[in-house]
């Protein structure tokens, strides 16, 4: 087994820092230190003593096939489709799962990473403003999917880290996020439902860019929490070895 789990981990982190052989493909300066970061948690988490022996698996996609069979899980008498059966959700940090000895898989984080605006740019060109863009109309298909997924643990362990002059305070895309995240706070950690049962999620939106070490320390609280989460609600002793 201490063989198994190492080569686990050594796979692990080499297919996301390098992208190689089926994990995660980088495709840019800012998702590659997303991605990095999530790399720094997986780390982090087999060198806690309570986590050392876990089983973890990184996916790149979702198939909405594998959430509708979720949704019939818990809503037996409600019908779901889609429209093609190869239809995924590919966040930009993929999903990090906790596997139980039955090879379950549960979400313990999923992330997002998203930059918007170039007006500070042009403007330092001499240029005009162009409208501001539409990055975050695109995260809220994701939102919506994957908050689906997760209502039958009763946990969103979602994160999104936007960047970019759109995201300055003042600025109205702001109450875009903010309607993404059911009208919560932004810029605090929401993993579990409310009182209301609201599950919101987590949104991390500023102007200045997020570095990897910020979004590592983010990161790793959320999935710490899912992973004492899960623990209570099947026991400990079906995930660790």
């Amino acid at each position: 087994m201490p063989n198994q789990k190492l080569k686990l981990r050594t796979r692990l982190t080499k297919n996301l820092i390098t992208g190689r052989n089926s994990f995660i493909d980088i495709s840019s300066k800012q998702e590659q230190d997303l991605l990095l970061a999530v790399n720094d948690v997986i780390i982090k988490i087999f060198q806690q003593e309570d986590f050392s022996s876990l089983n973890l698996t990184h996916k790149k996609s979702i198939v909405l096939n594998d959430i509708i069979k979720n949704l019939k899980e818990r809503y037996s008498n409600t019908s779901f489709s889609t429209c093609f059966n190869s239809s995924t959700m590919k966040p930009d940090g993929g999903l990090l799962y906790l596997i139980d000895h039955q090879e379950n898989m549960y979400p313990i984080l999923i992330a997002e990473k998203k930059n918007q605006g170039t007006n500070d740019l042009r403007e330092e060109e001499g240029l005009k403003k162009q409208a501001k863009g539409n990055a975050i109309e695109r995260l809220g298909k994701n939102v919506i999917g994957l908050k689906t997924y997760t209502m039958k643990w009763d946990i969103f362990p979602f994160v999104c880290f936007g960047d970019g002059c759109d995201f300055a305070e003042g600025s109205s895309i702001i109450d875009r996020v903010k309607t993404m995240a059911m009208y919560g706070n932004l810029n605090e950690e929401s993993i579990f439902p409310t009182d209301n049962s609201f599950l919101r999620g987590t949104f991390y939106f500023r102007a200045r860019k997020w570095s990897r070490s910020e979004m590592f320390e983010k990161c790793y609280s959320i999935a710490e929490k899912s992973i004492y989460h899960f623990f209570a609600r099947y026991g400990k002793q079906n995930f660790v070895n």
